[in-house]
């Protein structure tokens, strides 16, 4: 097991140090750049990155990491993303057509990158997608700013359906084509013949337009329609 710590800024993107070996990892790869592990890469865990409200409803009984009190003044604020929007970033995005601190809902898959403009995605609620040979799914959460990815492919029926939203509170969040049921925003089955059963889960990052590009340079870009 390393400790890590936070060692410095690179390309606007931290660098982790750990203190076992003296190596340093880059964060939105977890990939060794430098040092006696150069090259290593740690191991993913799945994560989402939620609404305090969402987390609450899915987890009644979790815990929150609460601020330490003596550095409260130090973390960064409320408007924190708004302020960092008028910095300039290290990478140009010119040419892209899109603005360099634009958030976007990025994805990796067997060697394959899109991403998706975030408020895109807020606005369509649900995209069916195919990358890397697999079908995905992002779902917008009923809170309006929380998103998931999901593997689109029915458990258990080896098909990919087509998925409608479902605006209506209670019951699932969206519909599939094949069985009718009803899904919720944790991606399980609420009712039809695959209740109970969950889509798998599919790694999502949110980052600036900048850094997803400069660490996935043959990223695409899914084009919206209106």
């Amino acid at each position: 097991m390393l400790t890590f710590r936070l060692a410095g800024i690179n390309n606007q993107n931290f660098l982790m140090r750990d203190e076992e070996t003296g190596s340093f990892w880059q964060q939105i790869s977890g990939l060794a750049i430098s040092g006696p592990l150069v090259g290593k890469q740690l191991t993913s865990i799945h994560w989402d990155e939620l609404s305090f409200n969402t987390y609450r409803d899915e987890n009644q009984e979790g815990s929150v990491l609460l601020p330490v009190a003596k550095y409260e003044k130090q973390y960064a604020g409320k408007d924190w993303e708004l302020k960092m929007k008028k910095n300039p970033s290290v990478v140009d995005t010119k040419k892209t057509g899109i603005e360099a601190r634009e958030l976007m809902i990025g994805v990796e898959l067997h060697d394959a990158s899109r991403a998706y403009g975030y408020q895109k995605v807020k606005a369509k609620k649900l995209i069916l997608d195919r990358i890397g040979g697999e079908a995905i799914l992002l779902v917008l959460g009923l809170d309006g700013v929380s998103v998931r990815g999901f593997f689109a492919e029915l458990p258990s029926e080896k098909t990919v359906p087509d998925y409608y939203r479902k605006e209506e509170l209670g019951g699932g969040l969206i519909i599939d084509s094949v069985t009718g049921g009803e899904w919720n925003f944790q991606g399980c089955a609420v009712s039809g013949r695959l209740a109970g059963k969950c889509l798998a889960p599919l790694r999502i990052v949110k980052d600036y337009w900048f850094d997803w590009q400069l660490y996935h340079p043959q990223t695409s870009v899914l084009a919206f329609s209106n």
